[in-house]
């Protein structure tokens, strides 16, 4: 009697806990729904007027008070393709390095591991000055997109690379060797079963690294510059959607409401580049394993 109490009482009590931890998680994502449809009402409330096809095809005039963004948006695609074309191959390159040829807790894993994690932590600015002595003065880039782009990829580096390791790494070891065991070399497991497997990891590491471009400020005030004029090629300076945002909000009288329809192009630029992210790593996912 007394021994089904306790079983009874030790049931409950694991009910109890099982639906604290399910209202708890549920809670926490109707938090992070809530704020994110918070934040996205609001700027559609106070930008949605002044959004329309005028606007993304003309360029600002009056310092950014009427007129709309097609330079700047031009200027920003530019900027995170120079982003995304350098970091995404050398981020990939390295956690390749740290998961499949380096010994796990080697010293040049160690040493790699800690200065990925403390590239992580710099500031933009610390970023934006670096961008600005390396790219800028000394590669003699100036004030240009090239210059703005290479240092995004710097600061996206490290969030890439560590995504795309713990995703490599959570590989089960099984498939390597099954692989192995029918003759695949090791570039043909790199390409047609770790990679595939790990895209869901690898789309989470872009999606980060995009995102931390396109909300970059900071950084390109040093390196892409200000100017606001249509760019002609990867050399010539240019303003991204953040920093435009920036300007408009805090130096121009008057551009508030501009500057809350350039925040809404911005939110839907991530959501397409999230979108499209996501896409690319669900078709590698899905993608037949071959050999070679």
């Amino acid at each position: 009697m007394h021994e089904a109490r306790r079983t009874r009482a030790a049931s409950d009590v694991a009910t109890i806990r099982d639906r604290s931890v399910q209202f708890t998680v549920w809670m926490s994502a109707f938090l992070i729904a809530g704020a994110f449809a918070w934040l996205t009402g609001d700027l559609v409330w106070r930008g949605a007027s002044g959004l329309d096809w005028s606007f993304l095809t003309t360029s600002p005039s009056r310092a950014g008070r009427s007129g709309g963004v097609a330079p700047i948006l031009v200027s920003t695609l530019l900027i995170i393709a120079v982003a995304i074309a350098v970091a995404a191959p050398l981020s990939l390159g390295t956690a390749v390095l740290l998961s499949e040829f380096s010994r796990a807790g080697g010293r040049f894993a160690r040493w790699t591991s800690l200065s990925l994690d403390v590239l992580a932590g710099v500031p933009s600015i610390v970023f934006g000055l670096f961008g600005n002595a390396l790219f800028s003065i000394w590669l003699g880039l100036g004030f240009s997109i090239l210059a703005g782009g290479l240092t995004l990829a710097c600061m996206a580096l490290p969030l890439m690379v560590r995504t795309a390791e713990q995703g490599l790494r959570m590989v089960p070891d099984d498939w390597r060797l099954g692989a192995a065991a029918l003759g695949m070399s090791r570039a043909t497991i790199l390409w047609h079963v770790l990679i595939p497997s790990a895209a869901p990891a690898l789309a989470a590491g872009l999606v980060l690294g995009i995102g931390r471009a396109m909300a970059e400020t900071a950084a390109l005030v040093f390196t892409s510059g200000y100017v606001d004029r249509m760019p002609s090629s990867f050399w010539d300076s240019g303003r991204a959607l953040s920093v435009h945002i920036y300007d408009l909000t805090m130096n121009v009288a008057g551009g508030d409401r501009n500057a809350y329809a350039s925040a809404l192009v911005l939110i839907a630029l991530l959501i397409v580049a999230n979108s499209a992210a996501f896409w690319l790593a669900d078709r590698m996912f899905h993608r037949r394993i071959s050999t070679a």
